[in-house]
């Protein structure tokens, strides 16, 4: 803004004037193809493999552009001693440069089952997989993926370069800045771009491990006999049990019985019996006799004239 006396712009003016500079100057940088070997991707890679002179978790694609690749994936292994396969994937992992990330061991009903995560360098991917399907007496499963992030780490590069361009410009107007308001108002957004630009680095960062070393998923048990499996949920003294206990509902039954009868239909039985004989008894009393039905005597001088 300008005065009547036409002074010098103010410091917030030419801050705001010089990020924009800035910040469309480093625009252009980030859009502008990258050359060949200009250093551009400056985050954490693993070392060249012996012999290849290549990165970790890279390849080359047909067009010859270097592809950052992340892999994972899952391996179902049946092995005939656990603790022998165990010991053996682990010189293997160890041998190739690689670590075991997590392991867990269980021991359901005499069966064991280990579940170990290697991270593998990405360059010894295949040829780790192929050691450890070695070591097993049959595959299960085996599942794999590849992920090309080779795009996401371009982007967050450009991303950190902007927002340093934008610190060092935000630096530099403190220098120069005399007021205390202007002073806190930069040290403001210092703290926002700083925040930024770690987040964005713990990102590529993360994506950088991830090329370098695959994700595998490894688990391994014994062969569960079809004999032991079927008689593994079988309990003799369980079924002794039931049968018991079926035997004993049964004569609770037959008990239960036997008492209702006794206590409560046996007297009625007798009551009704009792009632039956009185009322005969009564009736034989009361009612009148019936007469003996008297023969009709034939008449005399009467005879059968055939």
């Amino acid at each position: 803004m300008w005065s009547r006396s036409r002074r010098a712009p103010s410091l917030p003016i030419l801050a705001v004037l010089a990020m924009t500079v800035l910040v469309a100057a480093c625009g252009s940088c980030a859009s502008a193809p990258r050359e060949p070997n200009d250093g551009a991707f400056a985050g954490p890679t693993a070392a060249p493999a012996p012999g290849t002179g290549s990165e970790a978790g890279a390849s080359t694609s047909p067009t010859g552009d270097t592809l950052r690749v992340v892999y994972t994936g899952s391996l179902q292994l049946v092995v005939a001693d656990l603790p022998v396969a165990l010991g053996a994937a682990r010189d293997k992992i160890n041998a190739a440069g690689g670590y075991i990330g997590a392991s867990q061991e269980s021991n359901d009903y005499g069966k064991p089952v280990a579940q170990i995560t290697y991270r593998i360098p990405s360059e010894h991917w295949d040829a780790v997989i192929s050691d450890l399907r070695g070591l097993a007496t049959k595959v299960v499963a085996q599942q794999t993926q590849a992920l090309e992030v080779g795009g996401q780490l371009v982007d967050l590069e450009a991303r950190i370069r902007n927002l340093r361009a934008s610190e060092a410009a935000l630096l530099e107007i403190a220098a120069k800045s005399g007021k205390v308001s202007d002073l806190l108002e930069v040290q403001a957004q210092l703290t926002e771009v700083r925040g930024q630009i770690e987040v964005l680095d713990a990102e590529r960062a993360r994506l950088a491990d991830q090329v370098s070393y695959g994700t595998l998923v490894v688990t391994l048990g014994l062969e569960t006999v079809a004999v032991q499996e079927t008689a593994k949920d079988w309990d003799p003294a369980k079924d002794v049990d039931a049968a018991a206990a079926t035997m004993i509902e049964i004569g609770q039954g037959l008990v239960r019985f036997a008492i209702w009868f006794v206590i409560v239909l046996l007297p009625l039985l007798l009551v009704l019996a009792v009632m039956v004989f009185l009322a005969r008894k009564a009736g034989r009393r009361w009612l009148p006799k019936r007469e003996p039905a008297v023969a009709a005597k034939p008449i005399e001088g009467w005879t059968d004239q055939r």
